[in-house]
């Protein structure tokens, strides 16, 4: 896993992800889901190149209480915060361009 990208839990999601000044892209995940295993390079990649934007994982097997609050019944799911306030929500494995293109009109 890339130093950029950080594990949140239910603990500290408030203070991880709610109450950034930047936006947050939380990636709700499990370690036996293939599709998640499938995006975590792009997120990667995404992450090391831009300076606006932090991207953090939750295990959603350890984390049930955050992924029911956020209505997560899929993985991968991954929701962009800003301000404390979900802005998009991205469901499904995509390429690295499709995660891009999914999140730029909410970072503009």
């Amino acid at each position: 896993m890339a130093a950029n990208i950080t594990d949140v839990s239910d603990t500290n999601f408030q203070a991880e992800v709610l109450e950034n000044d930047q936006p947050v892209l939380v990636d709700f995940w499990a370690p036996w889901c293939g599709p998640c295993r499938m995006v975590a390079p792009a997120l990667e990649q995404i992450a090391s190149e831009r300076d606006d934007l932090r991207i953090v994982k939750l295990n959603t097997d350890e984390n049930q209480q955050t992924a029911v609050q956020y209505q997560v019944l899929a993985i991968p799911t991954m929701i962009l915060f800003k301000n404390g306030q979900e802005v998009k929500r991205i469901q499904g494995a995509k390429p690295k361009k499709a995660i891009e293109a999914d999140l730029e009109p909410a970072l503009a």
